[in-house]
């Protein structure tokens, strides 16, 4: 097991994604190969849960689209992913806020962190 953890530390590059939790309204720049180019697309939601440790780290991001609820999940030590944007601070209780997929309209808002 000391070996594997010494290889996760040296090949995989660090990550400073760690300021953000559950509740919190991120956007993700996700890097896209189609073909022979690449694009970056945007992905604006809500983080429902993070799980996972270290290199194994993964969070989920609901949003509304169309009507329809989408939820992506994003490995955190991906190398897909540019940068994560914190736009708005939430408070919740919970560490997995998956009450939030029966919720629509003014329900489904969260509070904002007080500073």
């Amino acid at each position: 097991m000391e070996q594997i953890h010494y290889v996760e530390k040296e090949l995989l590059k660090s990550n400073n994604h760690m300021n953000f939790g559950s509740g919190d309204t991120v956007t993700v720049h996700y890097k896209i190969k189609e073909g022979d180019k690449e694009r970056t697309q945007l992905f604006k939601g809500v983080v429902i849960q993070r799980r996972g440790k270290n290199t194994t780290e993964t969070f989920t991001v609901r949003k509304i689209s169309s009507g329809v609820g989408v939820e992506r999940i994003f490995p955190l030590s991906s190398p897909a992913i540019e940068k994560i944007e914190v736009n708005k601070e939430g408070s919740v209780r919970r560490a997995r806020i998956f009450y939030m997929r029966g919720l629509t309209g003014k329900k489904a808002r969260i509070k904002e962190k007080r500073k």
